[in-house]
């Protein structure tokens, strides 16, 4: 009996965290990662909330230097400080990297075409510590300062994010899109460049979620994909492109998969407003595409879709998929949920059409000479005339009690002055039927806006959803 209660004292011992067992996270960057302009840099960093995040079974130490560069030639390069050479000679588990703020200011520029060839050879140096650490690549934050010569936010945007992505796409390691979190946020940025205290918590957090979930690092989805399949780069992550009964079909794989291999199946519009399904890459999330348009949901859209789904999750894909639908992809997406309710995580939907009546019957009730889509849904449901047409009772908003059943929460972002696909046409009423069903609906409204922009530049509020919701 005193051997068995020795054993397991052992075995538990052997489980419990301890200094030399700690996950060793080194955080390279600029003034932001060193917590400038915070009143206690060394509680309120990201680097240091992060820690606590993460808690005792972490070493998270912060190697940040104000007003260094990235590149090599650049006025203060970080790879020349000492805080980096501690980095390496830590020999850590896990790098982020923070660096290109500076790069955008005008000294710098001149070095820009420099800079993938200088991140890489930063990366390969990382890559032959002893400890081959796990390496991901933060995309610098906005700027909101007036400055040109400064940290410039244009810039940032259009020259170093599109070389942050290509340098993860190229080797191969982890993104995380830190740059979307403050995006018409200044009043978290008191000066234009630098978070205060509820910024660098955003960052944390998001940090957090990336870095804490189980990964299976095994899993490689793209492979188990039959035909040929062509690879490309879907902001720095792996896109296979490939054919599924005539259909294009797209899987664009995290570096890592989340275990039990979580899934957003994006309906229609592919790449427009891509800040979640950016977000849930980062997160371990695979994202799918199978195009049906123009077939409105009906169905030979959903039995096209059956029949992708049975391949994706016998290629190893969970037994339940995040939908997402913008526009009139929320009537593809509820169309199949309400048939398929058992394999249904959660809805995404933003700005949907929930009645065809609606968007496109407003182009037969208006009489517009330009009709392309009413006649389209004509055919996809065979009407032979508009009077049959305009009484179709096929959309989502007829088929709540057999959305309901599925039991999944269901996520709305509304323009409350969408004129092209009008709430009292379609959200709300839907809303109030779901409710009465006892569903879980949740509207998230945005006063004053139009039909466009979908999503918000911050997609925060929507990942929080759906990861709360896949739990």
């Amino acid at each position: 009996m005193r051997s068995r209660y020795l054993i397991l004292f052992l075995l538990f011992f052997y489980h419990l965290p301890s200094f030399a067992q700690r996950v060793k996270i080194a955080c390279l960057g600029a003034s932001i990662c060193a917590g400038a302009r915070l009143q206690h840099p060394e509680t309120e960093s990201y680097p240091a909330q992060l820690g606590r995040l993460l808690g005792p079974g972490y070493e998270v130490t912060n190697y940040g230097v104000s007003s260094t560069t990235l590149l090599k030639k650049g006025d203060y390069p970080y790879r020349s400080t000492q805080q980096f050479k501690a980095a390496l000679a830590s020999n850590p588990d896990i790098v982020l990297i923070d660096l290109g703020g500076n790069d955008s200011k005008l000294v710098n520029r001149v070095h820009l075409d420099e800079y993938e060839a200088d991140y890489r050879d930063m990366i390969h140096m990382l890559r032959a510590l002893p400890s081959h650490p796990r390496i991901l690549l933060l995309q610098p934050v906005v700027s909101f300062v007036k400055d040109t010569t400064q940290i410039w936010d244009p810039v940032i945007r259009e020259r170093i994010l599109p070389k942050v992505r290509q340098v993860a796409y190229d080797e191969q390691v982890e993104l995380v899109n830190l740059n979307a979190l403050l995006i018409g946020k200044p009043g978290l940025m008191p000066d234009g460049i630098h978070p205060e205290l509820e910024g660098t918590t955003l960052m944390a957090k998001t940090l957090f979620e990336v870095l804490q979930p189980v990964r299976d690092t095994a899993f490689d989805l793209i492979t188990r994909l039959p035909g040929n399949k062509k690879i490309s780069s879907f902001y720095g992550y792996r896109c296979a492109d490939f054919d599924f009964r005539g259909r294009a079909c797209k899987v664009v794989a995290p570096k890592f998969a989340a275990v039990g291999h979580p899934w957003i199946w994006r309906a229609r519009f592919w790449g427009h407003e891509p800040q979640t399904d950016i977000a849930l890459l980062e997160r371990g999330y695979h994202v799918v595409y199978c195009d049906v348009a123009e077939l409105f949901g009906n169905r030979e859209a959903v039995q096209l879709w059956n029949g992708y789904y049975s391949l994706l999750h016998k290629a190893g894909l969970s037994r339940k998929a995040v939908m997402e639908g913008m526009s009139r992809g929320a009537v593809y997406v509820y169309n199949w949920a309400a048939e398929n309710p058992d394999k249904v995580a959660a809805v995404y939907v933003d700005n949907p059409v929930l009645d065809l009546c609606s968007w496109p019957g407003s182009q037969f009730r208006k009489q517009l000479s330009k009709r392309d889509e009413w006649e389209t849904f004509r055919k996809d449901y065979g009407f032979t005339s508009d009077s049959a047409a305009i009484n179709f009772k096929g959309s989502p908003l007829y088929k709540t009690k057999e959305i309901v059943k599925g039991g999944y929460p269901m996520l709305h972002v509304l323009a409350d002055a969408d004129t092209d696909v009008p709430p009292g046409e379609n959200t709300l009423p839907f809303e109030a039927k779901i409710k009465a069903l006892k569903g879980n609906i949740t509207v998230m409204h945005k006063p004053g806006f139009a039909h466009h922009p979908h999503s918000f530049p911050d997609p925060t509020p929507i990942v929080d959803f759906i990861l709360k919701a896949a739990k």
